[in-house]
């Protein structure tokens, strides 16, 4: 039997990378998944590289009523949510005499306020023994320059990792999350530095990898589908570093 036959599962942030590749292993694994995007034209783009029982809805990460509409587009659709995976995120590197408010509200309200808003508005609609899982990162827990507002935004998703893990507990509920470290994927292209900065930074990561390499996302993936699943049944409240041994080592 598949891992997630006729599982409900909403992946934020599909249309590309660690969300997409987890989007088509949790369709291959039987699951009935829900892809969001900011961008109708990207989503419709992804119909020739789907398979299987899913919808693709419109949402912006840091709107709340779009994830209120998300939710009840996914329950009127398919039933109840056994898997919530808040992977939509934003990569801001700015130093701090060059951070705004601007800036920092944007990195916020995407990466914490939207996916907290999100649990919020499908708390009313989760099977017991639902996983959901946060998409943090290794720098929550590193320190590097020009990082302030994004780091500090995965280190309060890593903070909102336990503390629902403790309200949703008794409700059956595991609250995990993943860590990725240096991953290819294109959210390093989804940025407000000059594109030379990015890959001076970037190749600096494997020299510190322990692997000596990129990860891929297929391996945010994989780990997605563990936590989603009930070979995780046991785990709540932890953190999954995908890393490398990047920020281990």
């Amino acid at each position: 039997m598949k891992k997630l036959e006729n599982k409900v599962a909403i992946i934020t942030g599909a249309t590309s990378g660690m969300g997409l590749q987890t989007a088509k292993l949790f369709l291959q694994e039987g699951a009935k998944v829900v892809l969001t995007g900011r961008s109708q034209e990207k989503l419709d783009a992804l119909t020739p590289e789907l398979s299987g029982d899913y919808l693709l809805v419109k949402a912006e990460a840091a709107s709340v009523s779009d994830s209120e509409q998300l939710v009840k587009t996914t329950v009127d659709a398919f039933g109840k949510i056994d898997v919530l995976f808040l992977n939509a995120g934003i990569f801001r590197l700015e130093t701090i005499d060059g951070l705004t408010e601007a800036i920092f509200d944007e990195v916020y309200d995407i990466n914490v306020r939207g996916p907290l808003f999100t649990v919020k508005a499908a708390n009313e609609h989760f099977n017991e023994g639902a996983s959901i899982i946060f998409n943090t990162s290794v720098v929550n827990i590193k320190g590097f320059a020009g990082m302030s507002a994004y780091a500090s935004s995965k280190a309060a998703l890593r903070s909102l990792t336990r503390t629902l893990a403790a309200e949703f507990g008794p409700k059956g509920i595991r609250v995990n999350a993943i860590a990725p470290g240096p991953i290819d994927t294109p959210i390093y292209g989804k940025h407000n530095v000059p594109q030379e900065n990015i890959d001076a930074m970037a190749s600096n990561f494997p020299s510190l990898v322990s692997l000596g390499r990129f990860g891929n996302a297929d391996e945010v993936a994989t780990t997605a589908l563990f936590l989603a699943a009930s070979d995780s049944s046991y785990i709540t409240g932890a953190e999954i570093p995908v890393d490398g041994g990047f920020a281990q080592v």
